[in-house]
């Protein structure tokens, strides 16, 4: 009872410090206002803008009148017009098209005939939910044409789904744990660990002894980074064996990837921690970091479905970069090559964020 009781004393005297400061009763509403918009523009599952290519070996009239009623829906955006079958895997690959029209040489053939005339749609099943989405605007194109036309032997849609055969949103989301998840725990590490000692009043006993600034970052990073990688590895194998989601890429290029990226994130935990008079201001700071990061990452909506602005600020993220190379690295078998740009941004958050955080260790702290 006595246990209880300081508890809520604790609680009580937490909630008295947060009303009395002004700024603190700032933070209690403006994070609400910012991540509702942030919901209502980045999380959003609807289809606005499909990037698709496509390969007419018919060029036909039949294949010219569904292409162009493709483009007049105002959701699709032809950005390329393939010569041949070698051209599809670039354009699904790079993520540069969500899909890639074909259209065989017998197409029109096929139609003049009154035979099944099938119209092949390559999907990047990637983000199992928008190639759905997309492949059902898709059949209902072809469903107006038919209706349009009166044929007996209508047009056939024939889906190829790429890196995901079967749809399985299990597949898109499942990889990208392996990164968001850990970085829950990382930053919330980062964020308390100097707070933790200056509040308990052992960090300034710290900062007089002979270890250096760097010393000192690197001695309070490192804990953060090896929980990280820890806990990504469990995640990682509670998806390749306990739910047999096949990886299709090498594991040491994965694990590189997740060291640059966690690396970035204790980053900017340790920059929190440094400004955070408190362990309840590192909590607060970092829960308000975190639910952007989780909108602006890729993790449930793609970030091509955002707007520019927000597409823009994703930049500033490390773990949309994180997401995308694991999730490339172990779906479709990316190589170094393939995911090289995933690591810039990462590299210079980290190059940004260590270097702040043990400026204030010197300056904030001190």
């Amino acid at each position: 009872m006595a246990y209880l009781a300081q508890i809520i004393a604790l609680i009580r005297k937490e909630l008295r410090a947060i009303l009395k400061d002004p700024s603190s009763r700032a933070l209690l509403f403006a994070p609400a206002l910012m991540q509702a918009l942030l919901f209502g523009y980045g999380a959003t599952y609807d289809l606005t803008h499909a990037p698709y290519a496509v390969l007419d070996q018919s060029r036909s009239e039949a294949s010219t009148e569904i292409t162009a009623r493709l483009d007049g829906t105002g959701v699709f955006t032809r950005i390329a017009t393939l010569d041949n079958t070698s051209q599809i895997a670039p354009q699904i690959d790079s993520g540069v098209a969500l899909l890639v029209l074909q259209f065989q040489p017998d197409f029109a053939d096929r139609l003049a005939g009154g035979a099944t005339a099938p119209v092949q749609v390559i999907l990047d099943g990637r983000n199992s939910s928008t190639a759905g989405l997309a492949s059902a605007y898709v059949s209902s194109i072809v469903a107006g044409y038919n209706a349009d036309q009166g044929t007996a032997t209508p047009l056939t849609i024939v889906s190829r789904a790429w890196f995901n055969p079967n749809f399985e949103s299990r597949w898109n989301l499942m990889p990208a744990l392996i990164a968001s998840l850990s970085m829950l725990q990382t930053l919330m590490l980062a964020a308390l660990s100097v707070a933790r000692e200056r509040e308990q009043g052992t960090f300034d006993q710290l900062l007089v002894t002979p270890l250096t600034p760097t010393q000192i970052l690197i001695g309070k990073a490192l804990p953060s980074i090896i929980v990280g990688l820890l806990q990504s590895t469990i995640i990682f194998l509670i998806i390749r064996y306990w739910f047999q989601i096949p990886m299709s890429g090498q594991v040491w290029l994965m694990y590189l990837g997740l060291v640059t990226f966690t690396t970035a994130a204790v980053g900017l935990g340790l920059s929190i921690s440094a400004v955070a008079l408190t362990m309840q201001q590192a909590m607060l700071y970092t829960f308000i970091l975190i639910m952007p990061l989780m909108l602006l990452s890729g993790l449930l909506t793609p970030v091509r479905n955002m707007p520019k602005v927000l597409q823009w600020a994703t930049h500033a993220n490390p773990l949309r970069f994180g997401i995308d190379l694991v999730r490339r690295v172990y779906i479709e078998g990316a190589r170094f090559s393939d995911i090289a740009f995933d690591f810039v941004p990462m590299l210079v958050i980290a190059a940004l964020t260590l270097p702040l955080a043990a400026w204030l260790f010197r300056h904030r702290l001190g």
